[in-house]
Order: structure tokens, then sequence, then C-alpha cells
């Protein structure tokens, strides 16, 4: 199974697709979501990534003005829900700016629609849809993306294997350009974050999905889960991305910044050229290791015409020199024939002996 994004194959035997999610790390400034994506791509991102929502469609004032107080990682947001969201959408204007500046620096454009509205206005703009953890049972939503015809990539958070299963078959429905993400959508940057990302649902996905392509939709910082991921399976890996750490937002505390974005994906291209083949045999660079570190049958002392082999006279010795017997090969040898004088130390060969 593979599927094309842009000018990128996707695939198991293809690079890893990396998708920077600048989300709301423009912090309200377009001069900043440009200069973002330019960072991003000198990073090594092969995608950036913003979130299209109108705070009204998004969220409720009613509902989230009449809970206790604020939670998860909205507990320490100093402003409402609803202003915080307001204040982080993108404008439409911005759309053909952003999608421009991506094209300009080679990377592609994403976006994540939250409404149906938004998905009409960025379908003309981006290369594949990304559907948000917390869309995975709005199963219209879903539908309304994937009878679009482009790949969808959709993360999976906060979700039951049930609920997994409903959204996946109803996107395989209309679209078998399926990218399922694992993902963990706790925010807060704990570090006991970790003990909660559960990469080996990928191999469960694996098995009850073998037509999608798998990914991982991250949230904290250390490099191990990525590269856990890809040598699972992982050929999509989303991470949020930002210029600084310490500035204010909803976002920048669990994103990575350029530097650890660049050495992420320095190490994923290690590791992908370490995975290699299933294939077991010696490599190139093993030829002389294998003489040098390997034993053959030599001659255990000086050993004269005729002479009859019995195990004493056979010495397993390092190196293995080519065209000589194979240390597995004892048994065979015990019974000939020497044809020549064997000095000690000479290696035997099947010229050597016989009947």
């Amino acid at each position: 199974m593979e599927i094309k994004i842009g000018n990128h194959w996707i695939g198991p035997n293809r690079p890893t697709y990396f998708i920077a999610d600048i989300a709301a790390n423009h912090d309200g400034d377009l001069e900043r979501a440009k200069m973002l994506i330019r960072l991003a791509k000198e990073a090594g991102a092969d995608a950036a990534k913003f979130q299209h929502f109108q705070a009204p469609k998004i969220v409720s004032d009613y509902g989230f003005s009449h809970m206790n107080a604020q939670v998860s990682h909205q507990a320490a947001w100093k402003k409402s829900v609803v202003q915080v969201y307001a204040e982080a959408s993108v404008s439409w204007s911005w759309t053909p700016i952003l999608k421009e500046e991506c094209d300009k620096v080679g990377i592609d454009f994403f976006t994540s629609p939250y409404d149906h509205d938004s998905i009409e206005h960025v379908d003309p703009y981006v290369p594949a849809f990304k559907i948000g953890s917390g869309e995975i049972d709005w199963i219209e939503a879903l539908e309304h993306m994937a009878s679009k015809g482009k790949p969808v990539i959709i993360a999976t958070g906060a979700a039951t294997i049930g609920e997994v299963q409903r959204a996946v078959h109803a996107i395989l429905k209309l679209n078998k350009q399926l990218v399922l993400m694992q993902c963990n959508t706790n925010y807060t940057a704990s570090p006991e974050n970790y003990d909660h990302i559960h990469l080996n649902v990928l191999k469960t996905y694996a098995s009850m999905f073998p037509d999608v392509i798998l990914g991982l939709s991250d949230h904290t910082h250390a490099l191990a889960p990525i590269l856990g991921a890809v040598a699972l399976g992982a050929r999509v890996i989303e991470r949020h991305f930002t210029d600084d750490n310490n500035r204010e937002g909803p976002d920048h505390k669990f994103a990575m910044n350029p530097e650890t974005w660049a050495k992420m994906v320095e190490e994923t291209r290690l590791l992908e050229r370490a995975l290699g083949s299933g294939d077991k045999f010696i490599t190139a660079n093993e030829q002389d290791t294998q003489v040098v570190q390997r034993r053959c049958l030599r001659a255990a002392r000086d050993i004269r015409a005729g002479e009859v082999f019995t195990r004493e006279m056979i010495d397993v010795l390092r190196p293995a020199t080519p065209g000589a017997i194979k240390p597995h090969e004892i048994p065979n040898v015990i019974g000939t024939r020497a044809l020549t004088d064997l000095p000690k130390g000479k290696e035997l060969r099947w010229t050597d002996l016989g009947a």
C-alpha cells in the first residue's frame, strides 16, 4: 500500500513523512506563521500544518463556561477556552498566503479543518486531509473529508478501539488512501506522558487494518517514541513545531523547536538505513570480517599422505581461509585420507582429501 501526498510517496518502503504542526504557534501573526514554515522546512519537515476552525463552530461558550473549572491542559490557560480558540484560529484570508509560502520553500501545506465550511474552504489548497483526534466520532465530518478523494490522515488519541474501527470503516468505504495514527492527546508536556503513548497499538492497527499506512501523532519531546514508532512500521510522524518553547500560547510548551526537530529527522533517517532488509545474508561490509573472525579446519600436526583423519588430527582455528573446509563439516572429514603431505596449521581443502 502506498499513497502520494504532494511529491512524496508514502508507504512501508518509503522514507518517513514528517508533519510539523504549527497549529496555534503563529500567535495570531501571519508573518510569524510564514517564518515558522521556513524554519520547519530548514529543520527537515515534509509538511507544515495549521488548523482551520471557527471558534463558535468548534467550542460551546455555554458548555465551557458552565464547567466548574478548566481541566486538562486547559487548566493552565489564563483566558477562557472560547477566547483562546478565537485567538488561535487561522483567518481564511491567510490560507492562500500560507499555501504560497509553503510552495515557495518546497514544503507541503496542510491544515486540519474543524467544520464543514472549513473543509470546503481548505479543499483547494491541501494535498491531503488531516483529521484531529477530537473528531474521531463525528462520522459525517470524516465522510465529508474522505469524499474529496484525497489521502486522509486521522489521529486516534483518547479513543477506544471500537471508535477507531468505526472511523476507519467509514473512511475506507469512501477512500482507500488512509493513514492511521496512534496518538495520546495529553498536552501537558508531563514526563509521565511517556507511560501512556502505547506504541504497541501500532502492531494492533497493522493486524486489524493491513491496508492502511501507520503513523504517530505525538506530543512529547524525546526521540524514543518517534524512533520506536518508525521501527514498528509508522511512516507518517506528526509533532507540534515552534521556534521557542518559552513563548506564551497553548501549544508552545509541548512543541519541538528547530534544533530538536532536525535531530529527530536526522536520527530517523539513520534508523531507516539501519532497518534495512528482512533478508539475512553476509553483507558487503562483512566480507573481510567473515574471513578473519570465522574458523576453518586445519591440520593439528604434520600429516603424511595416506593417513586417515581422526578428530585429534583436526584443529578449528581462525582465519577461515577462502575455500577451506568449514567447521560444520568435521564429521564428513573424519575417515577420509590425506592425498598429500599437510604441514601443521595448513587449512584443509576437499581437494586434499580422498576416500
